[in-house]
């Protein structure tokens, strides 16, 4: 055991091979609370410290992989104001940079349900395995706001600004067929194999087969397209997304506004904008209503 904590727990596997479990403690589904989440960044400094690491995977100990963030913490993080918002969100950042900059190959075992932050997490590793049980998406429009933890920033990295923009504005759930076209996704496999793929995937990246270093690169830099291909395709989203959101419901747009400013940044200076807009969206009374709503509707069915 390299580390046991209340949410994560760490394992060597032989061959330098590390398995990172997430599993919390008391609770039927893995989210992304605030002790989760130092949790994880406990984790993630014993093992930059462990020199017999090679390669990472992240798996669950529950059904789902991640449910996303604990929405009942917004109300108060909320409540407090843009810029307490901001730092709470830059805090997360720092966090998940840390693990996403490990000095070693990672890769997502993705098992079941991974929602909102659990895809943010997801996405800080080099690569994700994905079972054909498993759905994924950013579901955070539904309740005002959108992805704060890294997910605007990472993701036009990975899949392009268009398909970006479709999967964070829409809030929709995606198969794995969609987020493997996407390239969400590196690989899709039965459930039984999901271990295996994702342990031989690391395997290819610490024997040098795989070129993780650059993978993970091109998440850190600006968005590869140049200024004008990124002119076209934010003008075009914005006109589509105006149409659909209308006045009232701000938060796809002030994703789209994100992402557009952080583009052409690397990904240390984009997450301040992002935390910007994000805090934006926080505030709305639209996401006051929204958050309440969810969560009353998960009340209602406890």
């Amino acid at each position: 055991m390299l580390y046991s904590g209340p949410a994560f727990s760490a394992h060597a596997l032989g061959d330098g091979i590390v398995e990172l479990k997430f599993d919390l403690t008391g609770d039927s589904v893995n989210k992304l609370n605030q002790a989760a989440l130092k949790d994880l960044d406990a984790a993630t400094q014993a093992l930059a410290k462990e020199p017999s690491v090679k390669g990472l995977v992240l798996t669950s100990g529950k059904p789902v992989f991640i449910v996303g963030a604990d929405v009942t913490e917004f109300t108060g993080m909320f409540a407090a104001g843009e810029e307490s918002v901001v730092k709470v969100v830059l805090e997360v950042n720092r966090m998940l940079c840390r693990f996403e900059d490990l000095p070693f190959p990672t890769v997502a075992a993705i098992n079941g349900v991974c929602l909102g932050g659990g895809l943010e997490l997801a996405l800080a590793c080099d690569y994700r395995v994905m079972s054909t049980a498993a759905s994924a998406g950013f579901p955070e429009v539904k309740l005002g706001i959108f992805p704060g933890f890294g997910g605007s920033v990472r993701m036009p990295r990975v899949i392009g600004i268009d398909n970006a923009v479709e999967w964070i504005a829409t809030g929709a759930d995606k198969k794995p067929e969609a987020a493997l076209k996407d390239g969400a996704v590196d690989a899709v496999v039965a459930p039984e194999q999901l271990r295996d793929a994702a342990l031989a995937l690391v395997r290819e990246a610490i024997a040098g087969k795989l070129d993780w270093k650059a993978k993970r690169a091109e998440k850190l830099a600006p968005v590869k397209l140049n200024a004008l291909e990124q002119m076209m395709a934010f003008t075009i989203s914005m006109a589509v997304l105006g149409g659909k959101a209308g006045p009232n419901y701000p938060a796809p747009m002030l994703a789209l506004r994100s992402m557009q400013e952080s583009a052409t940044k690397g990904r240390d200076d984009a997450l301040p904008i992002e935390s910007k807009y994000f805090a934006k969206a926080a505030v709305t009374p639209q996401a006051t209503a929204l958050v309440g709503l969810f969560l009353a509707d998960q009340a209602v069915k406890k």
